[in-house]
Protein backbone atom coordinates (compact mmCIF):
# COMPACT_ATOMS: atom_id res chain seq x y z
CA UNK A 1 0.00 0.00 0.00
CA UNK A 2 0.65 3.31 -0.65
CA UNK A 3 2.12 6.29 -0.79
CA UNK A 4 2.89 8.56 1.15
CA UNK A 5 4.85 14.61 9.35
CA UNK A 6 7.02 15.46 11.45
CA UNK A 7 10.14 16.95 10.13
CA UNK A 8 12.87 16.62 12.90
CA UNK A 9 11.92 12.49 13.17
CA UNK A 10 12.11 12.04 9.15
CA UNK A 11 15.56 13.79 9.07
CA UNK A 12 16.73 11.42 11.59
CA UNK A 13 16.26 8.08 11.48
CA UNK A 14 12.66 7.08 11.24
CA UNK A 15 11.94 9.27 7.56
CA UNK A 16 8.43 9.93 9.32
CA UNK A 17 5.66 11.37 7.21
CA UNK A 18 3.43 10.59 9.63
CA UNK A 19 4.46 11.19 13.28
CA UNK A 20 7.46 10.26 15.56
CA UNK A 21 7.10 5.98 16.61
CA UNK A 22 5.10 5.18 19.23
CA UNK A 23 7.07 1.97 21.17
CA UNK A 24 3.90 0.30 21.30
CA UNK A 25 3.32 0.05 17.68
CA UNK A 26 6.36 -0.80 16.69
CA UNK A 27 9.44 -2.32 18.64
CA UNK A 28 13.12 -2.79 17.08
CA UNK A 29 14.12 -6.22 17.07
CA UNK A 30 16.76 -8.61 15.49
CA UNK A 31 14.51 -9.59 12.46
CA UNK A 32 16.44 -8.20 9.05
CA UNK A 33 14.16 -6.73 6.79
CA UNK A 34 15.22 -9.25 4.11
CA UNK A 35 13.31 -11.77 6.64
CA UNK A 36 10.28 -10.05 5.91
CA UNK A 37 10.18 -10.28 1.76
CA UNK A 38 7.88 -13.37 2.25
CA UNK A 39 4.08 -12.62 1.21
CA UNK A 40 1.66 -15.67 -0.42
CA UNK A 41 3.32 -19.02 -0.42
CA UNK A 42 6.31 -18.12 1.05
CA UNK A 43 5.18 -16.01 3.68
CA UNK A 44 6.50 -15.51 6.74
CA UNK A 45 3.48 -16.07 9.22
CA UNK A 46 1.42 -18.81 6.80
CA UNK A 47 4.93 -20.79 6.81
CA UNK A 48 4.83 -21.19 10.50
CA UNK A 49 0.82 -20.98 10.82
CA UNK A 50 1.36 -24.90 11.18
CA UNK A 51 3.84 -24.43 14.25
CA UNK A 52 0.65 -22.50 15.80
CA UNK A 53 0.93 -18.57 14.84
CA UNK A 54 -2.23 -19.20 13.31
CA UNK A 55 -3.46 -18.95 17.21
CA UNK A 56 -1.13 -16.23 18.03
CA UNK A 57 -3.23 -12.35 18.36
CA UNK A 58 -2.92 -10.53 15.46
CA UNK A 59 -1.23 -7.69 17.67
CA UNK A 60 1.19 -9.87 18.74
CA UNK A 61 2.03 -10.68 15.04
CA UNK A 62 2.29 -7.19 13.88
CA UNK A 63 4.41 -6.36 16.75
CA UNK A 64 6.71 -9.30 16.18
CA UNK A 65 7.23 -8.87 12.88
CA UNK A 66 7.97 -4.77 12.70
CA UNK A 67 11.38 -4.67 11.23
CA UNK A 68 14.54 -3.82 12.17
CA UNK A 69 14.12 -0.48 10.13
CA UNK A 70 13.84 1.83 13.26
CA UNK A 71 17.60 1.20 13.98
CA UNK A 72 18.38 1.76 10.24
CA UNK A 73 19.78 5.36 8.87
CA UNK A 74 17.62 6.50 6.04
CA UNK A 75 19.78 8.86 4.99
CA UNK A 76 18.91 9.24 1.05
CA UNK A 77 22.55 10.22 -0.60
CA UNK A 78 24.62 7.94 1.90
CA UNK A 79 26.82 5.75 -0.01
CA UNK A 80 25.10 5.38 -3.34
CA UNK A 81 27.76 6.36 -5.55
CA UNK A 82 25.90 9.08 -7.32
CA UNK A 83 27.72 11.67 -9.71
CA UNK A 84 26.77 15.00 -9.90
CA UNK A 85 25.79 14.61 -13.52
CA UNK A 86 23.37 11.49 -12.50
CA UNK A 87 19.76 11.94 -12.47
CA UNK A 88 18.46 11.44 -8.46
CA UNK A 89 15.18 9.29 -8.60
CA UNK A 90 13.76 9.35 -4.67
CA UNK A 91 12.07 5.94 -4.27
CA UNK A 92 9.10 5.50 -2.06
CA UNK A 93 8.46 2.46 0.34
CA UNK A 94 5.52 1.03 -1.29
CA UNK A 95 5.89 -1.66 -3.97
CA UNK A 96 4.12 0.44 -6.97
CA UNK A 97 7.04 3.67 -6.64
CA UNK A 98 9.42 1.20 -6.24
CA UNK A 99 8.49 -0.27 -10.14
CA UNK A 100 8.05 2.91 -11.32
CA UNK A 101 10.90 4.29 -9.87
CA UNK A 102 13.36 1.55 -11.87
CA UNK A 103 11.15 2.11 -15.04
CA UNK A 104 12.22 5.38 -15.17
CA UNK A 105 15.76 4.88 -14.05
CA UNK A 106 16.52 1.99 -16.81
CA UNK A 107 14.30 4.38 -19.64
CA UNK A 108 16.33 6.90 -18.99
CA UNK A 109 19.19 5.62 -19.06
CA UNK A 110 18.21 3.57 -22.27
CA UNK A 111 16.53 6.41 -23.92
CA UNK A 112 18.92 9.67 -23.38
CA UNK A 113 21.85 7.65 -22.40
CA UNK A 114 22.46 9.13 -18.75
CA UNK A 115 22.56 7.44 -15.55
CA UNK A 116 20.05 7.61 -12.88
CA UNK A 117 20.05 6.48 -9.30
CA UNK A 118 16.85 5.11 -7.25
CA UNK A 119 17.63 5.96 -3.60
CA UNK A 120 14.80 5.38 -1.10
CA UNK A 121 13.93 8.12 0.64
CA UNK A 122 10.83 10.01 2.89
CA UNK A 123 8.23 12.09 1.14
CA UNK A 124 9.55 15.35 3.06
CA UNK A 125 13.33 14.43 2.44
CA UNK A 126 12.58 13.59 -1.04
CA UNK A 127 10.50 17.21 -1.83
CA UNK A 128 13.31 18.96 -0.15
CA UNK A 129 15.25 17.47 -2.15
CA UNK A 130 13.44 18.77 -5.20
CA UNK A 131 13.15 21.95 -4.31
CA UNK A 132 17.09 22.15 -4.01
CA UNK A 133 18.06 20.22 -7.02
CA UNK A 134 19.52 17.28 -5.27
CA UNK A 135 16.50 14.81 -6.62
CA UNK A 136 15.44 14.82 -9.90
CA UNK A 137 12.46 13.07 -9.64
CA UNK A 138 10.07 11.23 -7.17
CA UNK A 139 7.69 8.94 -8.89
CA UNK A 140 4.51 8.82 -7.07
CA UNK A 141 3.14 11.88 -5.43
CA UNK A 142 -0.05 10.94 -3.87
CA UNK A 143 -3.26 13.62 -3.82
CA UNK A 144 -4.92 15.02 -1.92
CA UNK A 145 -2.43 13.52 0.61
CA UNK A 146 0.57 15.89 -0.39
CA UNK A 147 -1.92 18.83 -1.27
CA UNK A 148 0.13 21.27 1.38
CA UNK A 149 3.74 20.05 -0.57
CA UNK A 150 2.46 20.52 -3.48
CA UNK A 151 0.83 23.81 -2.41
CA UNK A 152 4.46 24.85 -0.74
CA UNK A 153 7.09 23.68 -3.59
CA UNK A 154 4.68 23.64 -7.23
CA UNK A 155 2.36 26.31 -6.41
CA UNK A 156 4.15 29.09 -4.63
CA UNK A 157 7.60 28.37 -4.69
CA UNK A 158 7.67 27.12 -8.48
CA UNK A 159 11.17 25.02 -7.57
CA UNK A 160 9.16 21.48 -8.40
CA UNK A 161 6.85 20.26 -11.61
CA UNK A 162 4.08 17.76 -11.52
CA UNK A 163 2.94 16.38 -14.85
CA UNK A 164 -0.22 16.66 -15.84
CA UNK A 165 -0.47 13.15 -16.44
CA UNK A 166 -2.05 10.87 -13.11
CA UNK A 167 -3.42 7.50 -12.05
CA UNK A 168 -6.55 7.47 -10.94
CA UNK A 169 -6.71 5.65 -7.17
CA UNK A 170 -8.70 5.68 -3.99
CA UNK A 171 -8.15 5.00 -0.02
CA UNK A 172 -10.25 4.11 2.44
CA UNK A 173 -10.49 1.52 4.93
CA UNK A 174 -11.32 -2.31 4.39
CA UNK A 175 -11.99 -5.77 5.92
CA UNK A 176 -11.59 -8.86 5.50
CA UNK A 177 -14.80 -10.64 3.91
CA UNK A 178 -15.10 -12.67 7.56
CA UNK A 179 -15.31 -9.34 9.27
CA UNK A 180 -17.69 -8.00 7.44
CA UNK A 181 -20.14 -10.85 6.73
CA UNK A 182 -19.66 -12.62 10.02
CA UNK A 183 -19.00 -9.68 12.40
CA UNK A 184 -20.95 -7.37 10.90
CA UNK A 185 -18.61 -4.54 10.52
CA UNK A 186 -19.35 -2.72 6.75
CA UNK A 187 -19.61 1.11 7.37
CA UNK A 188 -16.81 3.05 9.19
CA UNK A 189 -19.57 3.76 12.16
CA UNK A 190 -19.42 -0.14 12.78
CA UNK A 191 -15.72 0.42 14.10
CA UNK A 192 -17.62 2.53 17.00
CA UNK A 193 -19.15 -0.67 18.55
CA UNK A 194 -17.56 -2.19 20.79
CA UNK A 195 -19.50 -5.42 20.34
CA UNK A 196 -18.17 -5.45 16.75
CA UNK A 197 -14.64 -4.63 17.30
CA UNK A 198 -14.21 -6.71 19.87
CA UNK A 199 -13.17 -9.32 17.58
CA UNK A 200 -10.58 -7.19 16.45
CA UNK A 201 -9.00 -7.80 19.93
CA UNK A 202 -6.31 -10.19 19.47
CA UNK A 203 -4.40 -9.59 22.48
CA UNK A 204 -7.41 -9.13 25.40
CA UNK A 205 -6.16 -5.66 26.34
CA UNK A 206 -10.33 -4.73 25.50
CA UNK A 207 -9.24 -2.25 21.93
CA UNK A 208 -9.34 -4.15 18.67
CA UNK A 209 -6.21 -3.45 16.27
CA UNK A 210 -6.00 -1.94 13.24
CA UNK A 211 -3.13 -1.12 10.96
CA UNK A 212 -2.82 2.34 9.52
CA UNK A 213 -0.05 2.86 7.12
CA UNK A 214 3.73 3.04 7.32
CA UNK A 215 4.83 5.45 9.16
CA UNK A 216 6.73 7.25 6.57
CA UNK A 217 3.30 7.66 4.76
CA UNK A 218 1.40 10.98 4.63
CA UNK A 219 -2.01 9.07 4.31
CA UNK A 220 -1.22 7.62 7.95
CA UNK A 221 -1.25 10.75 9.55
CA UNK A 222 -4.39 11.52 8.02
CA UNK A 223 -5.93 7.87 8.96
CA UNK A 224 -5.13 8.83 12.68
CA UNK A 225 -7.08 12.10 12.46
CA UNK A 226 -9.51 10.46 10.93
CA UNK A 227 -9.95 7.80 13.29
CA UNK A 228 -10.57 10.38 16.11
CA UNK A 229 -12.43 12.58 14.08
CA UNK A 230 -15.06 9.25 13.85
CA UNK A 231 -14.54 8.19 16.91
CA UNK A 232 -12.92 4.89 16.82
CA UNK A 233 -9.76 5.66 18.01
CA UNK A 234 -11.30 5.44 21.29
CA UNK A 235 -11.92 1.91 20.53
CA UNK A 236 -8.61 1.11 18.27
CA UNK A 237 -5.21 0.49 19.04
CA UNK A 238 -3.95 2.49 15.68
CA UNK A 239 -0.61 0.66 14.75
CA UNK A 240 1.97 2.46 12.11
CA UNK A 241 4.14 -0.26 10.42
CA UNK A 242 5.66 -0.60 7.18
CA UNK A 243 3.01 -2.12 4.51
CA UNK A 244 4.82 -5.80 4.15
CA UNK A 245 4.12 -6.14 7.49
CA UNK A 246 0.85 -4.75 7.63
CA UNK A 247 0.05 -7.05 4.33
CA UNK A 248 1.07 -10.02 6.24
CA UNK A 249 -1.16 -9.88 8.89
CA UNK A 250 -3.43 -9.55 6.20
CA UNK A 251 -2.20 -12.73 4.53
CA UNK A 252 -2.29 -14.58 7.86
CA UNK A 253 -5.87 -12.94 8.76
CA UNK A 254 -7.19 -15.03 5.55
CA UNK A 255 -5.19 -18.17 6.37
CA UNK A 256 -6.56 -18.54 9.74
CA UNK A 257 -10.34 -16.98 9.17
CA UNK A 258 -9.96 -14.04 11.18
CA UNK A 259 -11.67 -11.05 11.10
CA UNK A 260 -9.22 -7.97 10.23
CA UNK A 261 -9.70 -4.29 9.53
CA UNK A 262 -6.77 -2.29 8.13
CA UNK A 263 -5.91 1.05 6.09
CA UNK A 264 -5.89 0.22 2.09
CA UNK A 265 -5.81 1.75 -1.38
CA UNK A 266 -5.58 0.59 -5.27
CA UNK A 267 -4.85 0.15 -7.28
CA UNK A 268 -3.14 -2.82 -5.18
CA UNK A 269 -2.60 -6.62 -5.09
CA UNK A 270 -4.10 -7.40 -2.37
CA UNK A 271 -7.34 -6.74 -4.07
CA UNK A 272 -6.40 -9.29 -6.67
CA UNK A 273 -5.01 -11.80 -3.65
CA UNK A 274 -7.92 -11.69 -1.19
CA UNK A 275 -11.62 -11.23 -1.24
CA UNK A 276 -11.68 -7.86 0.64
CA UNK A 277 -14.29 -5.65 1.55
CA UNK A 278 -14.35 -1.30 1.91
CA UNK A 279 -16.02 0.14 4.20
CA UNK A 280 -18.79 2.49 3.28
CA UNK A 281 -18.20 5.85 4.50
CA UNK A 282 -20.32 10.20 4.52
CA UNK A 283 -18.78 11.22 1.12
CA UNK A 284 -16.03 13.35 0.76
CA UNK A 285 -17.13 16.97 2.06
CA UNK A 286 -14.14 19.64 1.38
CA UNK A 287 -15.86 22.02 3.96
CA UNK A 288 -15.50 18.77 6.89
CA UNK A 289 -11.80 17.68 5.50
CA UNK A 290 -9.09 20.14 7.45
CA UNK A 291 -5.59 18.67 7.59
CA UNK A 292 -2.82 20.21 9.21
CA UNK A 293 0.99 19.00 8.77
CA UNK A 294 2.72 17.90 11.65
CA UNK A 295 5.71 19.43 10.39
CA UNK A 296 3.65 23.13 9.98
CA UNK A 297 1.99 22.84 14.12
CA UNK A 298 3.05 20.34 16.46
CA UNK A 299 -0.79 20.33 17.35
CA UNK A 300 -1.55 18.82 13.97
CA UNK A 301 -3.67 15.95 15.38
CA UNK A 302 -5.91 18.43 18.09
CA UNK A 303 -6.46 20.81 15.05
CA UNK A 304 -7.04 18.70 11.86
CA UNK A 305 -10.32 17.09 11.03
CA UNK A 306 -11.61 14.59 8.74
CA UNK A 307 -15.44 13.20 9.75
CA UNK A 308 -15.64 11.88 5.95
CA UNK A 309 -14.45 9.77 3.43
CA UNK A 310 -11.45 10.86 1.64
CA UNK A 311 -11.90 12.54 -1.95
CA UNK A 312 -11.05 10.75 -4.86
CA UNK A 313 -7.37 10.35 -4.97
CA UNK A 314 -4.66 10.16 -8.05
CA UNK A 315 -1.12 10.12 -7.77
CA UNK A 316 1.62 11.82 -10.49
CA UNK A 317 5.28 12.02 -11.12
CA UNK A 318 6.67 15.18 -10.06
CA UNK A 319 10.43 15.93 -11.02
CA UNK A 320 12.61 18.97 -9.96
CA UNK A 321 11.85 22.40 -12.13
CA UNK A 322 15.85 22.67 -12.61
CA UNK A 323 15.73 19.11 -14.60
CA UNK A 324 14.10 21.47 -17.69
CA UNK A 325 17.65 23.41 -17.61
CA UNK A 326 19.53 20.47 -17.11
CA UNK A 327 17.81 17.66 -19.17
CA UNK A 328 15.28 18.89 -21.00
CA UNK A 329 14.36 16.17 -23.07
CA UNK A 330 14.19 14.09 -19.83
CA UNK A 331 11.65 16.28 -18.42
CA UNK A 332 9.31 16.45 -21.38
CA UNK A 333 9.64 12.60 -21.16
CA UNK A 334 8.43 12.60 -17.80
CA UNK A 335 5.34 14.68 -18.71
CA UNK A 336 3.94 11.68 -20.98
CA UNK A 337 4.38 8.63 -19.35
CA UNK A 338 1.72 7.40 -18.27
CA UNK A 339 0.50 4.17 -16.58
CA UNK A 340 -2.86 2.44 -15.91
CA UNK A 341 -4.12 1.02 -12.92
CA UNK A 342 -4.14 -2.14 -14.04
CA UNK A 343 -0.40 -1.92 -14.44
CA UNK A 344 0.18 -0.28 -11.29
CA UNK A 345 -1.51 -3.61 -9.81
CA UNK A 346 0.78 -5.96 -11.98
CA UNK A 347 4.02 -3.67 -10.29
CA UNK A 348 2.97 -3.95 -6.98
CA UNK A 349 2.20 -7.87 -7.16
CA UNK A 350 5.59 -8.56 -9.01
CA UNK A 351 7.12 -6.69 -6.42
CA UNK A 352 5.25 -7.55 -3.23
CA UNK A 353 4.21 -11.03 -3.92
CA UNK A 354 5.80 -12.65 -6.57
CA UNK A 355 9.40 -10.82 -4.93
CA UNK A 356 10.83 -9.85 -8.26
CA UNK A 357 13.50 -7.76 -8.14
CA UNK A 358 12.50 -4.17 -8.64
CA UNK A 359 15.81 -3.53 -11.21
CA UNK A 360 15.14 -7.18 -13.08
CA UNK A 361 11.40 -6.45 -13.29
CA UNK A 362 12.04 -2.87 -14.72
CA UNK A 363 14.49 -3.84 -17.12
CA UNK A 364 11.86 -6.56 -18.54
CA UNK A 365 8.78 -4.00 -18.20
CA UNK A 366 10.97 -1.96 -20.47
CA UNK A 367 11.45 -4.70 -23.22
CA UNK A 368 8.12 -5.31 -23.07
CA UNK A 369 7.22 -1.89 -23.36
CA UNK A 370 10.09 -0.67 -26.13
CA UNK A 371 7.83 0.84 -28.24
CA UNK A 372 5.86 3.16 -26.07
CA UNK A 373 8.58 3.68 -24.26
CA UNK A 374 10.04 5.26 -26.78
CA UNK A 375 7.00 7.04 -28.01
CA UNK A 376 7.35 8.92 -24.13
CA UNK A 377 10.63 9.81 -25.13
CA UNK A 378 10.61 11.04 -29.05
CA UNK A 379 6.82 11.52 -29.52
Amino acid sequence: MKRRTDDAAERSTLGSFGRTAHTRDCKPMTLLPTQLNSRRENNFLIQMSAGGVGSLPMGHILRLLCPVALAVSLSPFTGTGARADDVVIAMPNWSSGQATAHILKVAIDKEFGVAADAIEMGTLIAFAGLDSGKVDIHPEVWLPNLDNLVKRYVTDAGTVVVSPVGVPAWQGICATRIAADTYGIKDISDLNDPQKTAALDTDGDGRGEMWIGAQTWSSTGIERVRANSYGYAKEMTLLEMPEDVGMAAVDAAQATDQPLVFACYAPHAVFELHDIVRLTEPPYDPAKWNIVLSSDDPAWLSKSSAPVGWDAARYHIAYAASLRTRHPEIAAFLERVAFEPDEAIAMSYALQVERRDPQEFAEEWVAQNAERVEAWARP
